[in-house]
């Protein structure tokens, strides 16, 4: 049997293979963040596609925060209700579900909270609109809400948290010199940059106990001039490491883009692990599952990052957006590519308030009944 179908552990949780569904966000949260019948569907869907571990779409920790619309929030306590029902419909179905935690800093969405974005460092040609500097409270009030979010997630029954460090929200400004521009104990040095997320583990560990999973997903670089680059990247996972961090999902890129973008067009099994040289040089640092997403499309790809050790666990995003059902696909001896297409036309019906979907596959099967 492949080792892709091989049980795996992370802290306490027990998975059945080694495929982890990425934080994918679905746009099918209700306006104020709560779990809806259709979001809890697809996390079913999930389940029962064979995928180990399920990691929610980033979940807002405090309501200035909200990156866009039909985002899923955990930042009061009124919404634990419609987690818990989503976390035990997976778990009836066979699944493990992470809550993805995070604060979208700088591409908060001001007109969904009616609240001014926070950012590491305010300066010209941030933003077009007015953005709140955080003072050390503000540094210390968000500290808290990521524990406290980290503690309605384990009372929802959720079996893990992923901290979201990657992909230029606010923990990741932190650790990009083309954001934190800090004078202070926050900025300068990567290991003032990192002081924050140091902080944010601390507290939640201290929060949920030791046996609750903490993940983080990290970007290896920001491939952008001026950005985090892969260096400081694996002081920053040592970092994490030692401080007692479960399991690293290594990603990279920036939202707004760049030479290396989250998602990016996959056409062949040579574009495929766009991460992998990085991975490699993370994972020989330190001993933690090491989670490695972006661009994956074939089988083949996944066993052999497996075989020589440079990831634990492969991630995949767009794949199960058409797949959901892909692992048991592989499982059953049909080991053709996903056939997702990477275009990303899954997110136009998302911002349209429909749900992400696979727009191809539809398109595909309207040509097919005509």
């Amino acid at each position: 049997m492949s080792k892709l179908f091989e049980p795996g552990v992370i802290n306490s949780m027990e998975l059945s293979n080694r495929f982890v569904r990425s934080a994918t966000w679905e746009g099918m949260a209700a306006d104020d963040g709560k779990v809806t019948p259709k979001l809890t569907e697809t996390m079913v869907a999930l389940a029962k596609g064979g995928v180990g571990m399920i990691i929610t779409s980033h979940a807002y920790v405090r309501k200035e925060g909200q990156a866009g619309p039909w985002q899923i929030g955990v930042h009061e306590d009124g919404l634990i209700d419609g987690l818990k029902e989503m976390a035990a419909a997976v778990h009836e179905n066979g699944g493990k579900i992470v809550m993805q935690i995070a604060h979208a800093g700088n591409f908060a969405v001001e007109q969904l909270t009616g609240l001014e974005p926070w950012v590491v460092s305010d300066f010209e040609g941030l933003a077009q609109t007015p953005r709140h500097e955080m003072t050390l409270e503000d540094i210390r009030a968000l500290t808290v809400s990521f524990a406290e979010a980290a503690k309605r997630a384990k009372s929802a029954g959720f079996d893990g948290v992923q901290l979201h460090c990657a992909h230029g929200y606010l923990l990741s400004q932190f650790l990009s010199p083309l954001y934190n521009r800090r004078m202070d104990d926050y900025g300068g040095s990567i290991e003032n940059r990192a002081r924050i997320h140091l902080e944010v583990l601390g507290a939640v560990r201290k929060t949920v106990g030791h046996d609750f999973p903490i993940l983080a997903k990290l970007n290896c670089g920001d491939f952008v001039e001026g950005g985090l680059n892969t260096a400081d990247a694996l002081q920053v996972a040592r970092m994490l490491a030692d401080a007692g961090l479960d399991a690293l999902e290594i990603s990279g890129g920036v939202i707004t883009g760049g030479r290396m973008s989250p998602s990016r067009m996959v056409k062949n099994e040579e574009q495929e692990a766009y991460f992998k040289t990085e991975a490699r040089a993370l994972g020989n640092q330190f001993k933690i599952p090491l989670i490695l997403v972006g661009g994956m499309r074939s089988f083949e790809t996944a066993e052999a990052l497996l075989a020589d050790g440079t990831a634990d666990f492969i991630s995949m995003c767009r794949p199960f957006i058409r797949e959901p059902d892909l692992v048991n696909r592989w499982k059953s001896g049909d080991r053709r590519r996903a056939l997702c297409k990477s275009d990303n036309a899954c997110f136009k019906p998302g911002m349209k308030g429909k749900g992400i979907y696979c727009v191809t596959a539809e398109v595909e099967k309207a040509k097919l009944k005509a």
